[in-house]
């Protein structure tokens, strides 16, 4: 299968690349020079990740503790921007280590150039999260 180009498309394929916890193919989805950023994160978090490399160390253990079931709602909004997108959409499924449920909504604003991911702006909310693995996720100094 080819990899989608078009922002939406492949905001959609990484989506379920990360349902089938394929982390390793969404990173791939990364430009080299990709910056991801966490406009939200409290102290502690990583604000800012710069490059594939970081990306995909950041994300590389998500599936350990934040098993996602579905991202319902989701919202994709062109922009004036054709290489931009704004994404509005819930992630639904289960913290791994205690089984509980997981639910956050998030706002994305994503930029893909060249069939990359050049930037992520990423608006979600940390502090929503139970105290427990899926923080321990976030939290980790990167």
């Amino acid at each position: 299968m080819t990899t989608p180009t078009q922002p939406a498309d492949l905001y959609r394929h990484g989506l379920q690349l990360l349902l089938d916890k394929n982390i390793p193919a969404w990173a791939d989805l990364w430009d080299d020079d990709g910056v991801l950023e966490f406009p939200f994160a409290p102290d502690g978090w990583p604000k800012r990740l710069e490059g594939k490399a970081a990306v995909s160390d950041y994300m590389r253990h998500y599936p350990d503790h934040i098993d996602l079931h579905d991202f319902p709602d989701l919202k994709i909004h062109q922009t004036g921007d054709p290489e931009t997108i704004v994404v509005e959409m819930r992630g639904v499924g289960r913290l791994v280590r205690s089984g509980d449920p997981y639910e956050m909504g998030y706002v994305a604003v994503v930029t893909v150039t060249n069939g990359f991911i050049t930037h992520y702006r990423d608006y979600w909310n940390p502090l929503g999260l139970p105290r427990n693995g899926a923080a321990d996720f976030a939290r980790r100094d990167r």
